[in-house]
């Protein structure tokens, strides 16, 4: 069984950083792109940033500039340095990625537990 778990929320105040960061674990044979995924309180959920295996990266205008997104392949982890951070990046971030289950042999889409993030004064 695989899963993603994500750490490094909190509270920070306006202009502040924070790093948050996903593991993966389990029966792992490959893991494709992984990104991060933002849901505020009454929104859906959206794309704030994804990297191919080799690193190609993607980011959502409202976070480019501000967000990079890495990857360590050799550890199965991710990682989004945010910095500049604004009240409107409040939201519950998760982590995702596409992994080849040993197991079962193909692609599937696998889901952190979400990490908050507050922006507040």
């Amino acid at each position: 069984q695989v899963q993603l778990v994500e750490s490094g929320g909190g509270l920070v105040q306006p202009g502040g950083s924070l790093r948050l960061s996903c593991a993966a674990s389990g029966s792992i044979f490959s893991i494709n792109a992984m990104g991060w995924y933002r849901q505020a309180p009454g929104k859906q959920r959206e794309l704030v940033a994804t990297i191919a295996r080799r690193g190609t990266t993607t980011y959502a205008d409202s976070v480019k500039g501000r967000f990079t997104i890495s990857r360590d392949n050799a550890k199965n982890t991710v990682a989004l340095q945010m910095n500049s951070l604004k009240p409107e990046d409040t939201a519950v971030y998760y982590c995702t990625a596409g992994i080849t289950d040993r197991s079962l042999g193909f692609v599937t889409a696998y889901w952190g537990q979400g990490t908050q993030v507050t922006v507040s004064s």
